[in-house]
């Protein structure tokens, strides 16, 4: 079992940055792919960003390319999204996500691909 741990979020007026951070609990936590998604009211749950376990690779749903960052840091078990230039639509309950599989494809995209999941931080972006 993997706990994820999610820090960082707050509110913040539109344009202005916000770094996430997601702690895991257990070393193996270097060999998980990791992931962002996110939650806004009465909507689905959406990718965000994903990042392979040695870092070579990322990937970004299309609104946050050019404005989030994800990166890791295996030595403290920690996965990060920098987010800027943040727009009121941004505003959601942020999740990070981990899975012991490589990622391949695009299923990944789909929440249903994760196994282990954090407790979600708000993120509030005022206009």
């Amino acid at each position: 079992q993997v706990q994820l741990v999610e820090s960082g979020g707050g509110l913040v007026q539109a344009g202005g940055s916000l770094r996430l951070s997601c702690a895991a609990s257990r070393r193996t936590f270097t060999t998980y792919s990791m992931g962002w998604f996110r939650q806004a009211p009465g909507k689905e749950r959406e990718f965000v960003a994903a990042i392979t376990w040695n870092s070579d690779t990322t990937y970004y749903t299309d609104s946050a390319k050019g404005r989030f960052t994800i990166s890791r840091d295996n030595a403290k078990n920690t996965v990060y999204l920098q987010m800027n230039s943040l727009k009121p639509e941004d505003t959601a309950v942020y999740s990070c996500a981990g899975d012991p599989q490589s990622i391949r494809g695009s299923t990944f995209s789909s929440s249903n691909w994760w196994t282990y999941w954090g407790q979600g931080t708000q993120v509030t972006v005022s206009s």
